[in-house]
Protein backbone atom coordinates (compact mmCIF):
# COMPACT_ATOMS: atom_id res chain seq x y z
CA UNK A 1 0.00 0.00 0.00
CA UNK A 2 2.94 1.94 0.65
CA UNK A 3 3.96 2.23 -2.98
CA UNK A 4 0.97 2.73 -4.07
CA UNK A 5 0.51 6.73 -2.03
CA UNK A 6 4.02 6.89 -3.15
CA UNK A 7 3.48 6.57 -6.89
CA UNK A 8 -0.05 8.51 -6.42
CA UNK A 9 1.54 11.54 -4.97
CA UNK A 10 4.52 11.39 -7.41
CA UNK A 11 1.84 11.47 -10.06
CA UNK A 12 -0.28 14.66 -8.36
CA UNK A 13 3.75 16.16 -8.31
CA UNK A 14 4.49 15.70 -11.85
CA UNK A 15 0.45 17.05 -12.86
CA UNK A 16 1.08 19.88 -10.89
CA UNK A 17 4.53 20.47 -12.17
CA UNK A 18 2.87 20.28 -15.71
CA UNK A 19 0.19 22.42 -14.99
CA UNK A 20 2.58 24.68 -13.83
CA UNK A 21 4.53 24.96 -17.34
CA UNK A 22 0.92 25.04 -18.92
CA UNK A 23 0.09 28.10 -17.49
CA UNK A 24 3.26 29.95 -18.06
CA UNK A 25 2.30 28.75 -22.12
CA UNK A 26 -0.82 30.66 -21.95
CA UNK A 27 -1.48 34.43 -21.76
CA UNK A 28 -3.52 35.18 -20.18
CA UNK A 29 -5.62 37.84 -22.50
CA UNK A 30 -5.53 35.43 -25.06
CA UNK A 31 -7.44 33.22 -23.14
CA UNK A 32 -10.17 36.20 -22.41
CA UNK A 33 -10.27 36.75 -25.92
CA UNK A 34 -10.68 33.19 -26.84
CA UNK A 35 -13.26 33.94 -24.07
CA UNK A 36 -15.08 36.49 -25.91
CA UNK A 37 -14.88 34.48 -29.38
CA UNK A 38 -16.78 32.09 -27.93
CA UNK A 39 -19.70 33.98 -26.45
CA UNK A 40 -19.70 35.87 -29.80
CA UNK A 41 -20.07 32.33 -31.53
CA UNK A 42 -22.81 31.26 -29.21
CA UNK A 43 -24.76 34.24 -29.39
CA UNK A 44 -24.84 34.20 -32.96
CA UNK A 45 -25.44 30.25 -33.13
CA UNK A 46 -28.58 30.81 -30.45
CA UNK A 47 -29.63 34.06 -32.81
CA UNK A 48 -29.43 31.45 -35.84
CA UNK A 49 -31.41 28.70 -33.96
CA UNK A 50 -34.13 30.96 -32.87
CA UNK A 51 -34.46 32.25 -36.66
CA UNK A 52 -34.77 28.55 -37.85
CA UNK A 53 -36.96 27.47 -34.83
CA UNK A 54 -39.67 30.06 -36.23
CA UNK A 55 -39.35 29.66 -40.03
CA UNK A 56 -39.76 25.77 -38.84
CA UNK A 57 -42.90 26.95 -36.91
CA UNK A 58 -43.95 29.12 -39.92
CA UNK A 59 -43.54 25.93 -42.02
CA UNK A 60 -45.84 23.97 -40.03
CA UNK A 61 -48.20 26.38 -40.26
CA UNK A 62 -47.81 26.59 -43.76
CA UNK A 63 -48.21 22.97 -44.85
CA UNK A 64 -50.93 22.13 -41.96
CA UNK A 65 -52.94 24.76 -44.13
CA UNK A 66 -52.50 23.52 -47.78
CA UNK A 67 -52.43 19.71 -46.81
CA UNK A 68 -55.95 19.44 -46.61
CA UNK A 69 -56.69 20.82 -50.23
CA UNK A 70 -53.55 18.92 -51.36
CA UNK A 71 -54.87 15.24 -50.46
CA UNK A 72 -58.42 16.43 -51.59
CA UNK A 73 -56.78 17.80 -55.22
CA UNK A 74 -54.61 14.09 -55.26
CA UNK A 75 -58.03 12.50 -54.79
CA UNK A 76 -60.07 14.28 -57.16
CA UNK A 77 -56.88 13.55 -59.94
CA UNK A 78 -56.82 9.63 -58.81
CA UNK A 79 -61.11 10.08 -60.01
CA UNK A 80 -60.51 11.37 -62.64
CA UNK A 81 -57.54 9.07 -63.98
CA UNK A 82 -59.58 6.49 -63.21
CA UNK A 83 -62.59 7.74 -64.95
CA UNK A 84 -60.35 8.48 -68.05
CA UNK A 85 -58.96 4.91 -68.33
CA UNK A 86 -62.82 4.06 -68.21
CA UNK A 87 -63.60 6.03 -70.98
CA UNK A 88 -60.60 4.98 -73.49
CA UNK A 89 -61.08 1.55 -72.55
CA UNK A 90 -64.74 1.97 -73.73
CA UNK A 91 -63.51 3.91 -77.26
CA UNK A 92 -61.05 1.10 -77.86
CA UNK A 93 -63.56 -1.66 -77.72
CA UNK A 94 -66.05 0.74 -79.62
CA UNK A 95 -62.83 1.27 -82.38
CA UNK A 96 -62.32 -2.57 -82.38
CA UNK A 97 -65.97 -3.45 -83.22
CA UNK A 98 -66.13 -0.86 -85.83
CA UNK A 99 -63.21 -1.93 -87.38
CA UNK A 100 -64.43 -5.65 -86.82
CA UNK A 101 -67.49 -4.93 -89.17
CA UNK A 102 -65.84 -2.23 -91.03
CA UNK A 103 -62.05 -1.87 -91.90
CA UNK A 104 -62.08 0.89 -93.84
CA UNK A 105 -63.36 2.97 -90.67
CA UNK A 106 -60.66 4.19 -89.94
CA UNK A 107 -57.78 5.19 -92.37
CA UNK A 108 -54.15 3.04 -92.06
CA UNK A 109 -51.09 4.96 -90.27
CA UNK A 110 -49.70 6.41 -93.52
CA UNK A 111 -53.00 8.28 -94.00
CA UNK A 112 -53.98 9.13 -90.38
CA UNK A 113 -51.18 11.69 -90.27
CA UNK A 114 -52.51 13.79 -92.76
CA UNK A 115 -56.29 13.27 -90.89
CA UNK A 116 -55.17 13.91 -87.21
CA UNK A 117 -52.45 16.09 -85.87
CA UNK A 118 -53.17 15.76 -82.55
CA UNK A 119 -50.69 13.74 -80.10
CA UNK A 120 -51.76 10.01 -78.78
CA UNK A 121 -52.18 10.78 -75.57
CA UNK A 122 -52.01 6.85 -74.65
CA UNK A 123 -48.74 6.59 -75.72
CA UNK A 124 -46.08 7.66 -72.75
CA UNK A 125 -43.50 10.38 -73.48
Amino acid sequence: MAETEKEKESIRAASKGVSRQFKTLIDVNDLDSLKNLQLLILGRLQDSNAVLSHFNEYSEHCFAEVSSGFSGNTCMLKSMKSDLDYIFQKLRNMKAKIMSTNPDAFPDESTREVFDQRPDLEVPQ
